[in-house]
C-alpha cells in the first residue's frame, strides 16, 4: 500500500492552491478532478475560497462559513476577491467571491462567501453535548463506488479523489430499493490518505451522495446555500459523516450534516439548501 501523503502535499492541497495577484485578490485553477456531472463540487469550492480567506485574514482557521452558490462553476481559471469585514483580537470576519469568464469574456460571479475565522487551537476544552457519533458499521462492512454493480447515478471524477465507504443501511437506492428516509452515512477520507484538517472538513460536508437518492430521486442536486460550522481541529484518521433530510418541498430539500473524527469528537456541522433532482 502506498504511503499516505501529508497535509500540504496532497492533490487536495494542490487543487485548492491560490496565488496572490494583488492585496486581497487571488488567482486559482478549478480542477476537473472535483466535478459532478461537469459542475465543480460545492464542498471543493468552499475549501478553495476558505484557503483564500485563510491567507487574507489575520486568523488561520474557519469557524463559520456561509456560501451562496450563484451559478455553476466550471473547470478552469478563476479569480477570488476577498475583503476583510472586521478584524478583532480572537476572531476576524471576511467575505470572498469567486469569478470566472463566460463565453463572451464577461466576468460572472459563481459563489459568494461570508466567513468568521479564529484559531481552533485556542478554543476552550469544555464540551457539553448530547450528540453521539453515528452508528456506522466497521469500514470493512461498508461499500464504496467501486463495490457496486454499476456506477453511482451522477458519479464523476470526484469519486476517484475520495475514500468513501457507505453504510449499507443507506444504500437501498443503489439496489433500486430506496428507503425513503433521506439518510446518508459513511466513512470519509481523501483517496491519497491525507489526514483531515479544517479545510477538508468544508469538503466533507458536501461530498457524499445526495440524501435525495434514498428518497427515490436521481440526478444532480445543486446547492443553493451552505453553512458550515467547524467545531475543532480533527484528529488524524478517517471521518464519519452523517447527513439527513427531513423535508423536501417546493422543489428544495435541506441536508443537515454532522462530521465526527477518529477521537469521537463532533468536528463539523452544516446545513445546506439544495434543489431537488428532477429525474
Amino acid at each position: 500500500m502506498a504511503e499516505a501523503v501529508t497535509i500540504g502535499d496532497s492533490e487536495f492541497d494542490r487543487d485548492t492552491a491560490v496565488a496572490l495577484r494583488e492585496p486581497g485578490v487571488y488567482d486559482a485553477e478549478l480542477s476537473a478532478g472535483w466535478t459532478i456531472i461537469r459542475a465543480v463540487n460545492g464542498g471543493y469550492l468552499l475549501a478553495l475560497l476558505g484557503r483564500a480567506l485563510g491567507e487574507a485574514l489575520p486568523h488561520p482557521d474557519p469557524l463559520a462559513v456561509s456560501a451562496h452558490y450563484l451559478t455553476a462553476s466550471q473547470p478552469g481559471p478563476a479569480v477570488i476577491r476577498t475583503q476583510t469585514v472586521r478584524s478583532g483580537r480572537t476572531m476576524s470576519t471576511g467575505q470572498a467571491s469567486l469569478f470566472q469568464r463566460d463565453e463572451d469574456g464577461g466576468e460572472v460571479e459563481r459563489i459568494r462567501v461570508l466567513a468568521t475565522y479564529g484559531d481552533l487551537d485556542r478554543l476552550p476544552d469544555d464540551v457539553r453535548t448530547s450528540a453521539k457519533p453515528p452508528a456506522i458499521p466497521p469500514r470493512e462492512h461498508c461499500f464504496g463506488p467501486s463495490d457496486g454493480p454499476a456506477p453511482i447515478p451522477g458519479s464523476s471524477a470526484i469519486t476517484d479523489r475520495l475514500d468513501i465507504k457507505l453504510d449499507p443501511a443507506t444504500l437501498g437506492w443503489a439496489l433500486g430499493a430506496p428507503s425513503g428516509k433521506g439518510e446518508m452515512r459513511a466513512w470519509f477520507g481523501l483517496a491519497d490518505g491525507r489526514d483531515p484538517d479544517p479545510l477538508s472538513l468544508l469538503l466533507a460536508v458536501d461530498a457524499l451522495p445526495p440524501t435525495a437518492f434514498e428518497l427515490g430521486l436521481e440526478g444532480w442536486t445543486p446547492t443553493v446555500e451552505l453553512t458550515v460550522h467547524i467545531r475543532c481541529r480533527p484528529a488524524p484518521g478517517p471521518l464519519r459523516v452523517s447527513i439527513t433530510t427531513r423535508n423536501l418541498a417546493g422543489g428544495f430539500l435541506e441536508e443537515d450534516a454532522d462530521v465526527w473524527d477518529s477521537a469521537d469528537r463532533l468536528v463539523a456541522q452544516s446545513r445546506q439548501l439544495a434543489m431537488a433532482p428532477r429525474g
